[in-house]
């Protein structure tokens, strides 16, 4: 069954097409690549699909459901889109319970757990706008998978980490895989995907083309 399935896709911008007539499936339970350089459309196609940007030719199913017409945002999908936005002035466990408080799923214990699974301390006092960039990417991964959704919709997740943190977040991702849950990874970098990845699609100049 697919968790995603992406149909005739197209969005433009005035003259500009910045997705041209895209159809893809993304099976539940498995890892799928998106790669392509900055501006080839991947992050794009991603907005689109957690419908952040609307569209009006074609056709988004999330689990069975159209973007725009069943609903207007997926359920059960923790993301990352371009560097995650926090308070500055708050601790990472702070900026994550505010974040929290807006569904009211899930407690302390649960974020507690989110934080410590992408090797950071939720017991730290230390502010985000402290934090180095590698810090920062743990924290976004960490608030994406605390309510325990589904599926996963990361775009560029391994940009600033360091080696040890493409390592950890790499063994991270492949064991939510083990656990059932559909990823989908949107990168610039071909040897992130190709190691993690199960299907691997490129974007470039908004069409989308399946290599594996």
């Amino acid at each position: 069954m697919n968790a995603i399935t992406v149909k005739n896709l197209t969005k433009k911008f005035k003259e500009a097409t910045v997705l041209d007539n895209i159809s893809m499936d993304f099976e539940k339970g498995k890892v799928h690549g998106l790669i392509g350089q900055n501006g080839s459309g991947k992050t794009m196609l991603i907005k689109c699909i957690c419908g952040i940007v609307p569209y009006k030719i074609g056709e988004i199913r999330v689990n069975g459901k159209i973007i725009g017409k069943d609903i207007d945002i997926p359920t059960n999908i923790g993301v990352i889109i371009e560097t995650p936005g926090f308070l500055p002035n708050y601790s990472g466990f702070n900026n994550l319970k505010l974040l929290a408080n807006i569904s009211n799923k899930i407690g302390k214990d649960e974020i507690k757990n989110a934080i410590k699974s992408v090797g950071l301390n939720p017991d730290d006092k230390q502010h985000v706008g402290k934090y180095s960039l590698d810090m920062r990417r743990r924290l976004g991964l960490a608030q994406a998978i605390m309510e325990d959704p589904e599926m996963l919709i990361l775009d560029e997740p391994m940009n600033g980490l360091d080696k040890n943190g493409v390592k950890d977040m790499g063994q991270y991702l492949l064991d939510l895989k083990a656990q059932g849950k559909t990823i989908l990874i949107a990168s610039h970098s071909t040897e992130d995907i190709d190691v993690l990845c199960d299907t691997v699609c490129k974007m470039d100049k908004g069409k989308l083309v399946k290599i594996r």
